[in-house]
């Protein structure tokens, strides 16, 4: 098919290379002013992989709009300004897919939202989710990953599609539960380099069972399947977001404690804030999340939130009472 992938970042950009070798025809847009754009149209080549001379190059959002599928890659507080952008284009019949993980600040949306919200009626909106990292793909590392959206014939289209030998899809079958646990998979990620940071390593497997039990809570809140949470989008990612090196999240976390530059995009920044929101709106109470939103936006002392944290009254979690 031909697919279009809007976003020239390091995950974009694998995204292009991916689908170009499992055989569909790829164009790949980027702004005009974009770094990454500039030496990817000088060299076609970032700093880890190379594109193929067929992928398709361009500077020019109508010609990448042009294809049946659009890929977005972009950072998520991104999204809206986007979508404006291809209103004005007046896309119809399109299959647009969010290849992100966020939530928008302030509302609190879910970016699928944001998307259909803007779209014609006559366009599908899907997700891809799921752990990995553009190191490990471009090394030939196999990983399994998630496509899910309202329509079940899309989602399995779309999934069969971009199966590969590096990448298998699984169908998805609860959207909310997948985009939440996907954005909060990041501030848990946050949240385990803040531990590496002061030496707490030990302490990691508290916080991926409490963790991923907190988010299905608010899942559940919301209107999904708590269940979700403990898929590949969730925890099913903690692998490559709470542990890995190539983690930008876990790195930034790190890096926070110690008073580091960290480069990359570390999306659980942003994602904290719109879980507050989530928090405040549907009654639910997110420990784990509260106090990196805490340390990263209040500057409070991260040792004291987290022997707070891991030192709270021992209860049964409800959660698991429903379940038994």
């Amino acid at each position: 098919m031909k697919v279009g992938v809007i976003g020239c970042g390091r995950w974009g950009t694998l995204l292009a290379w991916y689908l170009h070798s499992i055989g569909h025809s790829v164009t790949l847009y980027g702004r005009e002013g974009s770094k990454n754009m500039q030496r990817l149209l000088n060299e076609r080549r970032n700093d880890l992989l190379t594109l193929d001379e067929s992928i398709v190059l361009t500077t020019s959002i109508e010609s990448v709009c042009e294809a049946e599928v659009i890929l977005i890659s972009i950072a998520s507080q991104s999204l809206r300004r986007l979508m404006s952008e291809l209103q004005l284009l007046s896309l119809r019949h399109k299959t647009v897919v969010l290849c992100m993980k966020g939530l928008e600040v302030g509302s609190g949306e879910r970016l699928s939202v944001i998307a259909k919200g803007v779209l014609d009626s006559t366009c599908r909106v899907a997700v891809w989710l799921g752990p990995g990292h553009v190191q490990e793909f471009y090394a030939g590392h196999p990983s399994c990953m998630v496509i899910d959206s309202e329509w079940e014939e899309t989602t399995k289209w779309l999934a069969d599609a971009f199966s590969g030998d590096l990448i298998r899809f699984y169908y998805g079958t609860d959207l909310i539960g997948n985009e939440i646990g996907a954005a909060a998979k990041n501030v848990i990620g946050i949240a385990a380099g803040i531990l590496d940071g002061l030496g707490l390593e030990t302490l990691k497997g508290a916080l991926m069972s409490r963790g991923a039990a907190e988010i299905a809570r608010l899942i559940g809140a919301m209107g999904g399947h708590e269940a979700s949470a403990y898929g590949l989008c969730h925890l099913g990612d903690y692998e490559a977001t709470v542990f890995s090196r190539h983690s930008h999240n876990r790195r930034f976390g790190e890096a926070f404690i110690k008073g580091e530059a960290c480069e990359g995009l570390a999306e659980g920044c942003e994602t904290v804030r719109a879980l507050m929101t989530l928090s405040r709106r549907y009654q639910v109470e997110l420990p784990i999340c509260e106090a990196v939103y805490r340390i990263i936006h209040e500057k409070a002392d991260a040792a004291q939130e987290l022997g707070a944290l891991f030192g709270r009254e021992r209860k049964r979690e409800a959660l698991y009472e429903r379940h038994i």
